[in-house]
């Protein structure tokens, strides 16, 4: 991993950056993946540049397999965000000054970026945060429980969750956060966690079962087979 002073940026685009909303799942809790910049106490999601000779999403795959050492990772582009409010030299000054570079004003960084922002779905349990050249830290944090980010980075986290909920019924949403087999118990916790409210329960499982989505599989083995919820997978790959 390159130092900050290390990064060539003539490399990439000027005044395009992309940020990622790297979403887990764990224990009933939405996880978001935060970045801390180094010797600042600044928190951002992580994010990165396009280089010239580099697709978007391309880039974005880039950046998210750095950040979490996957690959193929279920991605989605939702939203561009380039409020003149989001400029702020003196903000970026401080990083550079942070990282012992010296922020001359025409440094590549001292520039005003629109950023072009992708939310992720991954297995939790198989990241494994990595830091950027930025960064001390890569760390997991609880949606309810993040730190005071930098920019408008809270709310492209916002946006990010209000594109997921609308799109909740799409199976590959679902999909890219539970376990391969889940109960349909677990399966309404991860939609009520992410809506962010109840959902009555044999409503629920009447319409899930009708969608063709769900195949079931057997019963979970808890000792008391009368009991015993059944387990269901996706019917395919998403």
């Amino acid at each position: 991993m390159s130092n900050l002073s290390q990064i060539n940026f003539e490399q990439f685009l000027p005044a395009v950056s992309i940020d990622c909303v790297i979403i887990g799942y764990h224990e009933r809790e939405l996880k978001i993946l935060i970045l801390e910049f180094k010797n600042t106490g600044y928190f951002a999601l992580p994010g990165g540049f396009v280089g010239k000779e580099e697709g978007l999403d391309k880039a974005a795959e880039r950046i998210l397999s750095e950040r979490t050492t996957l690959d193929n990772i279920y991605l989605k582009q939702f939203q561009t965000f380039g409020n003149l409010r989001r400029y702020d030299k003196e903000y970026m000054r401080s990083v550079l000054y942070a990282n012992n570079v010296d922020a001359v004003e025409n440094h590549w960084l001292m520039q005003r970026f629109v950023t072009v922002a992708y939310y992720a779905l991954v297995d939790f349990s198989e990241v494994q945060p990595t830091p950027d050249g930025f960064s001390d830290s890569c760390e997991w944090y609880d949606l309810d429980a993040l730190p005071e980010l930098i920019q408008d980075h809270e709310l492209i986290i916002q946006k990010a969750l209000e594109t997921i909920r609308d799109n909740i019924q799409n199976t590959s949403v679902s999909y890219n956060l539970i376990s391969d087999t889940f109960t349909m118990g677990d399966l309404r916790a991860l939609h009520e966690t992410i809506l962010d409210k109840k959902i009555n329960r044999s409503s629920f499982h009447r319409k899930m079962v009708n969608s063709g989505d769900l195949k079931r599989i057997g019963k979970k083995k808890t000792g008391k087979a009368h009991k015993s919820p059944y387990l269901y997978k996706f019917a395919r790959e998403y």
